[in-house]
């Protein structure tokens, strides 16, 4: 019964981390990188779906990505919702091509961004806190439940406690690297 306890607290704390990592590649670094583009969604067919669905995404000369609409005719909704979204870039469309070119972020613009990464870090931290005290509460219903002593509720929070510390050290870990990318010129 603990180990499953602990085994579904380490599970969701991974998710939590990688939950994490996921949001973080939408944060614009000076590289050019499709997963950037991840988040922006284009009204087709009726409805809003991904833009990666509607075009092909590819990296040019590492400072630009290429757009390859599938449908000619939703070129201009394609513009639209990049120009939507809150990325600040400008499409430049030549043909069925829209052309995004990213120059890098102003000082300002990358002290910005590190505090969004800051603030992504902190919700990670506390859904891994969150996680924690789910499963001390589990463990502490073992113990009204008389299904396990005292000492071994003790030896499951601390086993909690010790998973907690890591993926906390894993979330700041990651944050970190971030910030880091984000300052390189």
């Amino acid at each position: 019964m603990l180990n499953d306890i602990k085994q579904d607290a380490q599970t969701r704390m991974a998710k939590s981390i990688d939950a994490l990592k996921h949001s973080l590649t939408s944060i614009r670094t000076g590289r050019a990188s499709p997963s950037l583009l991840d988040r922006v969604s284009v009204r087709a067919y009726g409805s809003e779906v991904p833009l990666n669905q509607v075009a092909s995404i590819s990296v040019s000369e590492g400072i630009s990505l290429v757009i390859t609409v599938f449908d000619k005719g939703m070129i201009k909704d394609v513009e639209k919702a990049i120009y939507a979204s809150d990325l600040g870039l400008t499409p430049n469309v030549s043909g069925t091509v829209i052309r995004l070119n990213l120059p890098p972020p102003t000082e300002e613009r990358r002290r910005e961004l590190g505090k969004q990464v800051q603030k992504e870090g902190e919700g990670a931290k506390i859904a891994v806190r969150n996680i924690r005290q789910d499963a001390n509460k589990a463990i502490g219903n073992l113990l009204k439940d008389k299904s396990i002593s005292e000492d071994d509720k003790k030896r499951g929070e601390d086993d909690i406690q010790k998973l907690t510390d890591k993926a906390i050290k894993d979330v700041d870990s990651v944050v970190a690297d971030k910030e880091k990318e984000l300052m390189q010129v």
